[in-house]
């Protein structure tokens, strides 16, 4: 059943794709101020990607015409120097523009055009983890995962987004408790972008400010239900409140109390500053369910976690990041805080044959960190970490990090190491 679902759900999405079609457009004629192309020239602008009318403005208020827009998206399909995202948006707006491009002598087949309204991205990875604590004995995983990112466009500001998985543990084909080869829907949303306004409404990522940098998040990766909103530029003031799962949430390296059938009541809020090369910003956080009371002090049922970050890019390839969290509502015999501060150098870009990246960090991974990012670190311990990434061919990416460390609990203080090596196949 689920996989006949799917199949309807991909052949609908496809044939409504392949059904579109497109009025030839004036060259002259102005783009509304309301088109998303402003808002995503702009991005490429504020990455470097485009240079507007060359003096670095875009003349006020005034509408650019389509003609313009062309020659702005032309010359950024030019340049091969940018990321894996901003690739994305010069291919979105090449599909948008793509008559005026031609008349440009800059060619974009109307396939690519209409295949921009439904987009199917996705990955093949295969993970091996080894997890090493002392006086237990090596836990290793050897998991492939295929994963689908559906995107499909409703207009000019709306956007219907999806993710679905299906994973095998190859170390005992796919018979264990880590495998599910059943497709799996793991998130659904519709997001609406609108000038210096944004939300989001379903099932979403979850993945807390402070881990904007490498080596990853120090409070939350994970995905939670509900809605969320954003405001603002250089500074932005993001919102967010639903029902988050708790399976698997901090309670040390060697214990889990809680599981499946937990669920908490979920509120957010962070401030961000990005510009230049600085970035800072606060945040807070609040869980409130009856099944945390095994894991906070005098038994309540509510967590509240504080955290800040900061970080500056000094160029291109070097950027220095630290970020404190804590939550003041764990159990007393557990540290209420966590914190991480590293140097990122680089990094691989999937579009960039040749492009490689380094990260070492010291991180510590306590009662704040309630879904911390523990590809590396496990969840409870504290440590170096260390990671790489490289790209030998195009959309193949090699990730590998070392983590040695110790678990944090005073009584415990055991010895804590883990490998992870990952190879990605994106297309």
């Amino acid at each position: 059943m689920k996989k006949t679902l799917v199949s309807a759900l991909a052949t609908a999405l496809v044939v409504g794709a392949a059904s579109t079609t497109f009025a030839a457009s004036n060259p002259f004629s102005d783009v509304p101020r309301d088109h998303w192309a402003y808002d995503a020239v702009t991005k490429l602008a504020a990455d470097g990607v485009v240079e507007g009318y060359g003096d670095g403005t875009f003349r006020g208020d005034r509408n650019i015409t389509r003609y313009e827009m062309a020659q702005m998206v032309a010359k950024a399909m030019a340049k091969s120097d940018m990321s894996a995202s901003d690739r994305a948006l010069v291919d979105r707006l090449a599909a948008e523009f793509a008559d005026e491009l031609n008349n440009l002598g800059v060619r974009v087949s109307n396939l690519e055009r209409n295949a921009d309204m439904v987009q199917w991205r996705g990955q093949l990875r295969y993970t091996y983890t080894s997890n090493r604590l002392e006086g237990q004995d090596r836990k290793n995983d050897n998991n492939l995962l295929f994963r689908l990112d559906p995107s499909a466009e409703i207009n000019d500001h709306w956007h219907v987004n999806a993710r679905l998985d299906a994973s095998t543990n190859m170390k005992d084909d796919a018979s264990g408790n880590n495998s599910d080869s059943n497709v799996k829907l793991k998130r659904a949303w519709a997001e609406g972008a609108y000038d210096n306004f944004d939300v989001k409404l379903g099932k979403m990522e979850l993945y807390s400010a402070e881990g904007y940098a490498a080596p990853g998040a120090l409070v939350f990766d994970k995905e939670f239900s509900g809605a969320e909103a954003s405001f603002g530029g250089d500074v932005k003031l993001k919102l967010q409140a639903g029902r988050l799962n708790l399976d698997g949430a901090y309670d040390g390296v060697k214990t889990n109390q809680l599981g499946s059938s937990d669920t908490a009541n979920y509120q957010g809020a962070e401030l961000q500053y990005n510009k230049g090369g600085l970035m800072a910003g606060a945040a807070y956080y609040r869980l409130g369910s009856d099944n945390l009371t095994a894991m906070t002090k005098n038994g309540k049922d509510k967590m509240n976690i504080w955290a800040a970050n900061l970080g500056y890019r000094f160029d291109k390839n070097s950027m220095l990041s630290g970020a404190y969290a804590n939550n003041n509502d764990i159990d007393g015999s557990k540290n209420k805080k966590s914190y991480q501060f590293g140097y990122e150098y680089k990094g691989a870009d999937a579009a960039d044959k040749g492009s490689w990246g380094a990260y070492a960090a010291y991180r510590y991974l306590g009662g704040a960190s309630i879904f911390a990012t523990d590809d590396g670190a496990l969840i409870g311990s504290k440590g170096l970490e260390i990671g790489t990434n490289y790209t030998p061919f195009k959309n193949v990416v090699l990730s590998a990090k070392y983590f040695n460390g110790k678990t944090i609990e005073a009584q415990q203080n055991d010895k804590v190491q883990k490998l992870f090596g990952r190879v990605q196949f994106m297309f």
